[in-house]
């Protein structure tokens, strides 16, 4: 869903809620450390690779979320709060495997039933984490709930937002660290009405990070002692990245634990951050910055340090709204491996960045994905999926060598 400014022409009926999440799959993690040093050297230039896609599924009512599971099974969540699981031998399962519909404010174009992961131990538990825009007022809520057992849901943490519906962010995945990371938007509507962006008292516009393997006193999780804002006065401790607008969709490398954060721009362009684990406490910028041109001067402050996106495109060219993507590390085509994937709402653009060996970034647009990709995610073995809204669609990703244009 196209999930952003307060433009209806590109509102479309595009859903920008909302995935990739549990990129951190020991399984994945293992088979990408173990091709890391074979598959990195044999890497090739970005403008000889393009992506195809192939359907393999169809039925879903607004996907939006996915994450694959050790067993090969992949799920999707649908913005209505239903979860349908597909396994590439036995197709899509026609009964939900979890439903959350009575929880669930699927108001507006953006709210709804927003991400999940697995737990890292799913494979003995059955645990999901999900987030949500919970009834009756549309709160931000991220929660863990057995697969199976919607009745055991246990609400771990809340943001209120109840007076617009849309910018309500929603990804959540674990990090090489064990700890949870969820993303939020800046409130809604538009221009950062609540000035959430650089406000470190609010969780609205932020990307958290908490322990769910601990409780600490009267809270389900407890806050780890290395997040940046621990003691700071005014400032919530679970922020660990802040200056964000709606950053709906981001992922984590499971190879290096980075991050890597699509961010719903305002009216000017769409990016993507790249946030290695030791920073912290960064400021993205918003809503001072619009990626890197200044929005909002007056939301600017002498001696702040922005972080600049490593790749930003403009809103042309039939572009509205980012969707984030994934590192791919998977098998399958040793010269893409390492190379992070996004797409475009709108115009379905695949944006290709990949971190040189001295420093910098490689980009090139390789080919297109089917209408409307609100979510790219893995499955157990690190192969890429997508899926599309309004249609339904589950498509499966794969890379393709293209001769490099002569110059």
């Amino acid at each position: 869903m196209s999930r952003r400014r307060c433009r209806p022409v590109t509102m479309l009926a595009g859903l920008l809620v909302l995935a990739l999440s549990a990129l951190l799959l020991p399984s994945v993690v293992a088979a990408g450390t173990a091709a890391a040093g074979e598959s990195h050297h044999r890497s090739v230039p970005l403008a000889e690779l393009t992506v195809v896609s192939e359907q393999v599924a169809s039925g879903l009512r607004r996907p939006i979320a996915i994450t694959g599971l050790p067993d090969g099974r992949m799920l999707i969540a649908e913005k209505n709060g239903t979860v349908r699981a597909y396994h590439p031998d036995t197709g899509l399962a026609a009964e939900p495997v979890l439903d959350l519909t009575d929880r669930i404010d699927a108001s507006d174009n953006e709210r709804g039933l927003l991400g999940i992961t697995p737990a890292p131990n799913f494979r003995r538990t059955g645990v999901l984490y999900v987030a949500y825009t919970s009834l009756p007022a549309g709160a931000l809520t991220l929660a863990r709930v057995p697969i199976g057992a919607p009745g055991q849901v246990q609400v771990l943490l809340t943001q209120e937002h109840a007076e617009y519906g849309n910018h309500n962010g929603g990804q959540v995945a674990f990090g090489r660290d064990g700890y949870l990371y969820w993303s939020l938007g800046d409130g809604g509507h538009a221009n950062d009405p609540f000035k959430a962006g650089q406000n470190l008292g609010t969780l609205l516009g932020k990307i958290v990070r908490i322990d769910v393997n601990r409780t600490c006193g009267a809270q389900p999780y407890c806050v780890p002692s290395g997040n940046p804002f621990v003691g700071v006065p005014g400032a919530r401790p679970e922020i660990w990245l802040y200056g964000l607008r709606n950053p709906w969709r981001f992922s984590v490398d499971p190879v290096d634990g980075s991050l890597w954060i699509g961010d719903v721009g305002q009216g000017l362009v769409e990016e993507i951050n790249h946030i290695r684990p030791w920073q912290g406490g960064a400021n993205l910028g918003w809503s001072c910055r619009e990626g890197t041109p200044v929005f909002d001067p007056q939301q600017c402050r002498p001696g702040v340090r922005y972080t600049d996106p490593v790749f930003e495109y403009d809103h042309y060219n039939d572009n509205c709204s980012v969707t984030g993507g994934v590192v791919y590390r998977g098998s399958r085509t040793p010269e893409a491996w390492g190379t992070y994937v996004a797409s475009d709402y709108c115009s379905t653009r695949v944006f290709a960045v990949r971190p040189k060996s001295g420093g910098g970034y490689e980009t090139a647009t390789i080919g297109n994905l089917p209408t409307q990709p609100t979510a790219i995610g893995t499955d157990v073995h690190g192969e890429l999926y997508v899926l599309s809204d309004l249609p339904g669609w589950l498509s499966r990703v794969r890379f393709e060598r293209v001769q490099a244009a002569s110059r």
